[in-house]
This record gives C-alpha cells, sequence and structure tokens, in this order.
C-alpha cells in the first residue's frame, strides 16, 4: 500500500470520526412555519429539525400535483432572525439543479444538511435560492415556543412619524433610469409591465415600461396618493423581473439596477421617496409573505377566525424582526404597518370570497343556472356581520393603508361582501326580489351600503373605507344613470301625462342630475368629495360619442383590423384561457354569435394573451372547438399589456367597440359582450347618425 493510500484512508477514518463525535443540541419533531411561499401547485412542509454543532439537517416533505415538475437549487440556504446566511451543504432524496417529476402519491421526501445554526436559535427559515419566485419555508420553529410580539399601537408609539399635509393630492409621478450591461438578447425582455389601480378613477391602468437599446427608461402616469407599486416581466432569463418603487405625486424616481458584489441584479434608488425608504422595498414580501395561509384557507368560518388570530400574530413579529434587522426609519415602519393591516384584511375578505364560491354547486340546465347550498349553516355564516370580527383590527380611516398595492382589491372585497350586499337591498325589494330603479329606492340603497358596511367594519362612522365603497358604486353607476337621459325627451313628449306627472317622472330617474346630489352629501372626506365632483365634471364635458385611437403599435393593429373589414363595427373581445368567465361567456354565446355571423354591419373579433404569439396547444384546441369560425388574434404577455395601457382595463372578458371610421366608442355606448347585443348595437347606431 503506497503512501498516498494511506494517507486518503486516514483521512476518511478522522472524517467518520468526526461524524461519529458531531453532538447533537437539539431535534424539532413536526415543526411548525408561518407560510409556505412560491409553491403554487402544493405545499413544502419540514418533518424534523436536528441541530448538530457540525450541521443543522432538516428533513423536507414536498406536496406537490402528480407529473408536475419542480426542483430545488444549491444556491438554497437558511436564514435566522439577523438575517444571516447558512448554506446548503448536501441534499439526499433528490437531485439538486434538476426537473424532478412529482411522484404518483404527490409526496416527495428529502433531506438538506446546511452549515450549523447557533445553539440557542429559535426561529428560522429555509429559501430556495435568490429568484423572485423561489421556493420559501417562512418561520420554521417549535410549536412549543412562545412569540412576544408588538401591538399596532405600541409599533406605532414606538415610532411616531407624522403623515404630510398633502398626501392626498393628484399629480405625475416619473420613473425613470438604466439598467446596466443591459442587453435585450441576452435579458430576454424588451418592457416591464406595471398593474396600478388607482382607485379614484373608473378605469384601470396596466402601464407598460419601455427600456431602450442602452438600458434607459422612463415611464410617466397620474396618480391620486402616494403609490408603492412593481414593474415587472416574466419573460427574464437573467434573474431581474421586478422592480418595486415607492413614489408620491409630483415625483420623479431615478433607479439603477445593476448587480451587487454576489451577482445578484438590484435596484439602487438615487433619490426621492424610494431612497427614503428603500430597506422597506427591499424586504417587505418578507413580512406580507406569512399571510399567505389566511386567504388559502379552505376550511369553516370559525377555522379561519381562529387562523387569521395565529397570522397576524406572525406578521406582527416579523415585522419586528425585519425592521430591526433592516434598521428601519419610523417612516418605513409606519408604512410596513399600513401595508401588514391591508394585506391582511384583503387576504381576510378574499378567504370570505372563495368560501363563498366553494359552498355552491352550480350547473347549467336547460339553458339557465341552477345553485345549491352545500352547507346552509356555513352559508348563513357569510352574511353575520360578527363573523367578521377580525377587521376590528383594521384602522379604515388611516391614509397609509392606501400605500400597500393590496389596498384596490381590499376595496373591491369591502364593496361587493356578502353582509354589504344584502345589507344595501333588504329594505327595498319586492317580493320576487326586484328592485323599482328610482331615486328613492337609491337613496335606501345608498344608506343600507353604508350601514352594512359600518356594521361589518366595527365603525361607529362611515370612515373612509365605506366612503369609497359608495364612491365606487359611483362610477360603476354613472354610465346606467347617464344612459337613462336617452328617454327623457319621450317621457316629457307623452301628451297621455300631465306636465306635473311628466315632471314628476323625469325627477325620480336615476340620472346624473339626480344621483349625484345623493352620493356627493355623503362623501365628507374632502378628497373624496373632490374626486367625485371631478369626475363628474370630466364626464359630463365628454359631448364626443367616439374618440379616435392614439399612434402605437397596438393602435395601428385596429386600424389594420378597419381596414380588413370596412364599413363594419368591429366588437373585440379580450379574453384568455386562464380566464373562467371568459371561456364562459365564449361557450353561451356560441348560437347568438352564429346569428352575428351573418349581418353585414359588425365583426367579432377575439384577442387573447398567450406566452408566445403562436399560441399553446391547448389554446388551438379550444379554438377549434368553439371559435372556429370567428377571427382570432393571439398576442403575447407584452403585446396583450399593450392592449390593456391602450383601452384602459385589466380584468378580463373585456369589450371594445371600434366604429367604422376606426374611433373607440365611448365607454357608455360600449357593447357589453353579446347577452344584451341586439338592443346595445341599435342604440349604438341610432346615437352615431
Amino acid at each position: 500500500m503506497n503512501m498516498n493510500k494511506i494517507t486518503i484512508i486516514t483521512i476518511l477514518f478522522a472524517l467518520v470520526a468526526m461524524a461519529g463525535q458531531a453532538k447533537t443540541f437539539k431535534t424539532i419533531k413536526n415543526p411548525v412555519a408561518m407560510a409556505c411561499v412560491n409553491v403554487s401547485s402544493g405545499e413544502l412542509k419540514a418533518r424534523e429539525v436536528i441541530f448538530r454543532d457540525t450541521a443543522t439537517t432538516v428533513h423536507f416533505t414536498m406536496e406537490y400535483s402528480k407529473g408536475q415538475s419542480f426542483q430545488f437549487v444549491s444556491s438554497s440556504y437558511l436564514m435566522d432572525e439577523d438575517g444571516n446566511r447558512y448554506p446548503l451543504r448536501s441534499a439526499e432524496g433528490l437531485k439538486l439543479n434538476t426537473w424532478v417529476q412529482s411522484p404518483e402519491s404527490g409526496i416527495t421526501e428529502f433531506t438538506m444538511h446546511f452549515a450549523p445554526l447557533p445553539k440557542k436559535m429559535q426561529i428560522f427559515d429555509f429559501i430556495e435560492g435568490d429568484g423572485n419566485r423561489a421556493f420559501k419555508l417562512l418561520g420554521i420553529h417549535d410549536k412549543k415556543t412562545k412569540l412576544k410580539v408588538p401591538t399596532v399601537q405600541e409599533f406605532a408609539d414606538a415610532n411616531p412619524w407624522t403623515v404630510p399635509d398633502d398626501w392626498f393630492k393628484t399629480d405625475t409621478i416619473t420613473v425613470k433610469g438604466r439598467i446596466e450591461g443591459y442587453n435585450a438578447e441576452q435579458f430576454g425582455f424588451t418592457s416591464m409591465e406595471c398593474y396600478f389601480e388607482d382607485v379614484f378613477e373608473k378605469d384601470d391602468a396596466t402601464l407598460v415600461l419601455d427600456i431602450a437599446d442602452d438600458g434607459t427608461f422612463c415611464k410617466k402616469f397620474q396618480a391620486s396618493y402616494p403609490v408603492c407599486q412593481t414593474f415587472y416581466t416574466m419573460e427574464s432569463k437573467v434573474g431581474f423581473s421586478e422592480m418595486p418603487f415607492y413614489a408620491r405625486p409630483g415625483e420623479t424616481i431615478d433607479i439603477t439596477v445593476r448587480k451587487d458584489d454576489n451577482g445578484r441584479y438590484v435596484c439602487v434608488y438615487n433619490n426621492g421617496s424610494s431612497r427614503d425608504v428603500e430597506r422597506w422595498l427591499r424586504t417587505s414580501g418578507s413580512i406580507t409573505d406569512v399571510l399567505i395561509p389566511l386567504s388559502r384557507c379552505k376550511g369553516k368560518f370559525d377555522e379561519a377566525n381562529t387562523l387569521s388570530d395565529k397570522v397576524w400574530q406572525n406578521a406582527m413579529y416579523c415585522l419586528q424582526t425585519v425592521s430591526r434587522r433592516e434598521h428601519y426609519t419610523p417612516m418605513e415602519i409606519q408604512l410596513a404597518l399600513a401595508d401588514v393591516q391591508t394585506s391582511f384584511a384583503e387576504s381576510y375578505m378574499s378567504y370570505a370570497t372563495n368560501r363563498e364560491f366553494a359552498l355552491m354547486k352550480q350547473e347549467v340546465r336547460d339553458g339557465a343556472y341552477h345553485t345549491e347550498i352545500l352547507d346552509s349553516v356555513e352559508w348563513q355564516k357569510l352574511f353575520d356581520y360578527k363573523n367578521y370580527y377580525q377587521l376590528r383590527r383594521i384602522d379604515f380611516d388611516n391614509p397609509l393603508l392606501f400605500v400597500s398595492s393590496d389596498y384596490s382589491h381590499l376595496l373591491n372585497r369591502m364593496q361587493f361582501a356578502q353582509p354589504v350586499r344584502i345589507g344595501k337591498y333588504k329594505d327595498i325589494e319586492d317580493e320576487n326580489g326586484g328592485v323599482v330603479a328610482n331615486v328613492e329606492n337609491e337613496k335606501k340603497e345608498l344608506a343600507g351600503g353604508y350601514t352594512a358596511l359600518k356594521e361589518l367594519m366595527g365603525s361607529e362612522h362611515d370612515n373612509l373605507m365605506a366612503q369609497l365603497c359608495a364612491y365606487k358604486d359611483m362610477l360603476s353607476g354613472f354610465n346606467y344613470w347617464r344612459n337613462n337621459e336617452d328617454v327623457i325627451p319621450r317621457i316629457l313628449a307623452d301628451t297621455t301625462k300631465t306636465v306635473a306627472e311628466r315632471e314628476e317622472s323625469v325627477a325620480s330617474m336615476r340620472t346624473p342630475s339626480n344621483m349625484m346630489p345623493l352620493y356627493l352629501s355623503t362623501f365628507a372626506h374632502p378628497y373624496v368629495h373632490q374626486k367625485a365632483e371631478q369626475f363628474y365634471a370630466h364626464k359630463m364635458a365628454q359631448t364626443e360619442l367616439s374618440s379616435p385611437l392614439p399612434d402605437g403599435l397596438m393602435a395601428d393593429l385596429i386600424r389594420h383590423l378597419c381596414e380588413k373589414y370596412p364599413g363594419k363595427y368591429l366588437l373585440i373581445d379580450f379574453w384568455g384561457m386562464g380566464c373562467g368567465p371568459c371561456r364562459s361567456a365564449i361557450q353561451s354565446s356560441k348560437d347568438k354569435r352564429a346569428e352575428i355571423a351573418k349581418r353585414d354591419d359588425v365583426k367579432l373579433i377575439f384577442i387573447a394573451e398567450e406566452r408566445t404569439a403562436e399560441g399553446s396547444e391547448a389554446y388551438h384546441k379550444y379554438i377549434d372547438e368553439w371559435l372556429a369560425d370567428e377571427v382570432n388574434i393571439c398576442l403575447t404577455y407584452d403585446g396583450f399589456a399593450r392592449m390593456q395601457e391602450l383601452f384602459h382595463f385589466n380584468g378580463i372578458p373585456h369589450y371594445e367597440t371600434i366604429t367604422p371610421d376606426c374611433r373607440r366608442v365611448r365607454d357608455d355606448l360600449q357593447l357589453q359582450g353579446f347577452y344584451n347585443f341586439d338592443y346595445e348595437l341599435t342604440r349604438l347606431k341610432e346615437r352615431l347618425k
């Protein structure tokens, strides 16, 4: 035996001896975690954690949909509460950096060994690399561990910060900057998108940020209050796909995207409010991510409320930990605290909405929808204000809530919550569930909605959230009120009635001039009142029934369609394969579309969003079955986003009407799909004569 072999054997025996002498400090069986993040088709769990002086070992279980693929990267690590990383050393039970297919059982068990955590470690995170969509298991700890959490008031008192007097104002925000080393082919994208929703605007706004060949970018848009938003792309090849920013109206935010010392792309904020809160922008997700279990809860209402207590405590604990670790300023803590409250309330109300659909079984019989309630006891809980007591945690008058990107979604959830819907109509429905459309009933509906919202939120006054819910009702009802004006001349010309009767009939109609005073009288918040008056003035100043399309690539596509189908109105249906309501509308309208196809004055156009312009196999299969005889256009994510920016929409299905001379029809005269097609088209053509 030569000396080299002797040396190798000696080393191996030494390593074995060292392993045998490794000291185990602690073992946690069946640990709990605060949240599993980015595992969209399943759940990642930790079965056991073993703390040794030489390594920390975690036994994992991956529950993933059968046949779906996933991977774990070798750059995975554990992170302690101080932000220290403990890198992955080895793994057993799966191959790293390789796509693994979930087995028939949907269960994959594996083990990972990391650099040793400190002896007294109580809580830590598992993070699968630094990608934006990396798997995460946050807040792993022994279920016996007691977490000490400050209250909202304690947070606020310890970190005083005064909200600026001009918090609410309307002005332009500019986001500009440069991506260092940018190359379109290498990076995989030439633009980024932002789904920006200003709650004071009737239409949503998709913002498309174009990136020049030299990596520079600049985007201007209007906002009514400070916003925290993100430009993102789904096509990145370099690991950089998100650019968050925080800005107040009137600001220009300058951002440089560059690699840090570890080769990761980071956003450097060179000025303005984004620079003031750069620590929060960088780490806010690690706080709000722990709210995910609440929005995904599938249990009963009582179980959801119990879970809410736990999730709230986890979020406050994470806020305490992250703010201390990252040295948040009082301003950042106040914004983070508002973000947690907004996201918590949004998750809670999303649970209630999902619960509503889970309790209903719907099917189509004889051309009509039939609904069966699967659990009447649980169903009734959706209507009981007392079950929503978790909302008492939130100060719905707090203007800082507006900063959260979840605020517009929360507002929508509150506006259409079951107790609110019932509260609006309980005193005005007839015996058949119908409502007479007149001013008096609208007044009762408005009052009922405010009462229901106050009970839902546990408020003694019409708080800011309640006023915004009414404001959104005003925005959505305005076109209906305006259309009612069309019949006023006929009513006034009806000689079968007296002049007094005709005037009384007009005075009772839901028209803008009759309805706006009702709503304005309830808007006690000066900014809500101001925005309502501005909206009314703007809408009434719109005398043109259609408007020309602007310059741009997507507008040119619409112009090409007008040239291809001369003399015809275009009804454009924007849809997507992942949109259930889109497919339902398409499938239920098949017979109606066959009738429309015989007309020589209109052409239906279907524009879908797909990953590639060629479309997926599933897309083509669906087209062949349901849209084979229609005009179908498939756009990439980027192209579809540009259509959304052009026509001011985020949700689908969405319909647009284009006149034969290629002008966009005013929103109150648009054809809204196929349900009332003949009436809407006839009315439009009469108005455009």
